[in-house]
C-alpha cells in the first residue's frame, strides 16, 4: 500500500508555543492530524509531525512518501546523518535524541521516501499543514513537550 504524507511544524518563538500538522493520503482517503504544545521548538515540531503521521498508520510494511519543508528532517534521513547519530549514540551534542530515536524505531517498519518541498509556496498540502500547525500552536489544550522541558539545553533550538 502506498501512503502520501505531508508534514509541517511551527513555533511561536523558538522556543515557544508550537504545533504540528499532518495530512495522510491513500487512494481517496485523507486524514488530518494536529497538536499544539506549550513550550517547544520548530525543529521538534517538524519531527513530531512525521512521528505523529507514522504513529497513525495501522499497518507495517507501507511505502510512504513524506513531503516536508524541513531540510533538517529531509537531510538527516537522505544524507545519512541519522544513521551516524544512532551509531554514535548522538555523541557530540546532537539534538532531539528522544524524537530521533522514536522516529528511527517507527521508520523501521516501512519503506520511506522523503521529498523536500519549499515552505509557504504553491503546494496546497504543505500550506494546509502549515495552517494546521499554526492553529494548533495558537489553540487551547496545549500539551507539555516532555522531552524539551525535561532537558531544554540538550535540544535543538
Amino acid at each position: 500500500m502506498n501512503i502520501t504524507m505531508y508534514t509541517d511544524g511551527a513555533a511561536r518563538g523558538n522556543p515557544g508555543r508550537g504545533g504540528y500538522g499532518v495530512i495522510l493520503m491513500n487512494d481517496n482517503k485523507t486524514k488530518e492530524l494536529s497538536q499544539g504544545y506549550k513550550l517547544t521548538t520548530n525543529n521538534r515540531m517538524e519531527l513530531m509531525a512525521v512521528i505523529a503521521g507514522l504513529e497513525a498508520l495501522k499497518k507495517a510494511g507501507l511505502n510512504i512518501t513524506i513531503y516536508s519543508d524541513s531540510q533538517y528532517i529531509v537531510k538527516a534521513v537522505q544524507q545519512g546523518w541519522l544513521n551516524k547519530w544512532m551509531a554514535t549514540n548522538f555523541s557530540g551534542g546532537k539534538k532531539n535524541k528522544d524524537l530521533w530515536v522514536k522516529f528511527y524505531n517507527l521508520a523501521k517498519d516501512h519503506q520511506l521516501k522523503f521529498v523536500w518541498v519549499k515552505g509557504h509556496a504553491e503546494n496546497p498540502y504543505n500550506n494546509r499543514c502549515d495552517e494546521l500547525a499554526t492553529a494548533a500552536a495558537d489553540g487551547k489544550n496545549l500539551l507539555k513537550d516532555e522531552g524539551y522541558e525535561m532537558n531544554p539545553d540538550q535540544l535543538q533550538l
